[in-house]
């Protein structure tokens, strides 16, 4: 959600349609509410709803008890470059309203175009939107209501690392994915270790050590170089096959002794490691340790598939009796 021309739709045609960051600037303004199934992996799994930013959804002919009721995540988008004062008023009355509906959403706030701003400009429009957001809040005495705050823009990785934070709290294996991780590196001598969707590049866990930027740049630069190789050689004569299967797997020396190695999880999901070369002398103990990583989260999947089909059955039962099921959980832009 957010005001007209603040870079909703740019982000989400980049973010899970790979469009070049320049070809959003002849994107039509959006002038009704699309609702887009986003099922890149067993993980990533969400509807995002992308709304108009000059449609006014409280007034009385929308549903927006219906709207917010399944929801996990709100984002509010702002454009940092521009005069951001209505576009606050308009954040404070979405989340209120929202929260009355339900308490479990996330508020995620994206500082957007921050490519136009200077470094110090960038910390200090963040600063003042957080000051003024969370006085909002406590002038209504909603305090209890936490707004997480995000510098993005579609010209740099800033906007899938912001996603890659928002998708994470969707997932409630991630306590799991994240310990899997550090065990891995821990027993591996690998540095970093990212769980990376390989359509989006969201990556939706990582071990316990600091993210840096850079580090998580040349992982998404290394998924590209894969992807686009394997789609010119890896495929069939035929055409047959697909660029990404069991058998992917690549390994990228830097100048600096370190080794980027990729391997795949499953078919949706790439493991992307930081190895230091003399590390990665060791590569059958790192590949036999991903193995019993890779089957670990195979394990996982089984459950969550088990759980999936579990809550289907009762929503139809529940159907029966005429009870509504919880819907979708989704993401509002």
């Amino acid at each position: 959600m957010g005001l007209r021309r603040s870079g909703k739709s740019s982000i989400q045609k980049v973010v899970f349609h790979k469009m070049s960051p320049n070809e959003t600037l002849f994107l039509e303004s959006t002038n009704k509410i699309c609702r887009e199934d986003v099922s890149n992996s067993s993980f990533v799994n969400f509807q995002i709803w992308d709304f108009p930013g000059q449609i006014d959804f409280f007034d009385p002919t929308f549903d927006y008890e219906m709207i917010f009721r399944g929801t996990g995540a709100l984002i509010f988008v702002i454009d940092s470059q521009d005069d951001y004062m209505e576009a606050l008023a308009r954040l404070h009355l979405t989340v209120t309203r929202a929260y009355k509906v339900n308490t479990d959403i996330n508020f995620e706030v994206f500082i957007h175009k921050v490519d136009g701003l200077s470094d110090d400009h960038k910390i200090e429009t963040q600063r003042d939107v957080h000051q003024r957001a969370n006085d909002d809040l406590a002038d209504a005495g909603l305090e209890k209501i936490h707004l997480s705050f995000y510098l993005t823009s579609i010209y740099d990785h800033s906007i899938f690392e912001a996603f890659s934070k928002v998708v994470q709290k969707l997932i409630p294996q991630l306590p799991t994915l994240e310990n899997l991780l550090n065990i891995f590196i821990s027993n591996s001598g690998i540095e970093k270790a990212f769980l990376f969707d390989v359509v989006s590049k969201i990556y939706i866990a990582t071990d316990s050590t600091p993210v840096d930027m850079q580090t998580y740049e040349l992982c998404c630069d290394m998924i590209d170089v894969v992807i686009d190789i394997s789609c010119i050689y890896g495929l069939k004569e035929d055409g047959a096959g697909t660029p990404y299967d069991k058998e992917s797997t690549a390994i990228i020396k830097l100048n600096n002794t370190t080794v980027l190695y990729l391997k795949e999880v499953t078919k949706f999901l790439a493991l992307v490691c930081f190895v230091r070369e003399e590390s990665f002398e060791r590569k059958g103990l790192i590949d036999y340790n991903f193995h019993c990583f890779r089957k670990a989260i195979h394990e996982v999947f089984e459950v969550r598939m088990k759980v999936v089909k579990s809550r289907k059955v009762q929503n139809r039962l529940q159907k029966k009796k005429g009870a509504t099921p919880n819907g979708t959980p989704r993401v509002l832009l």
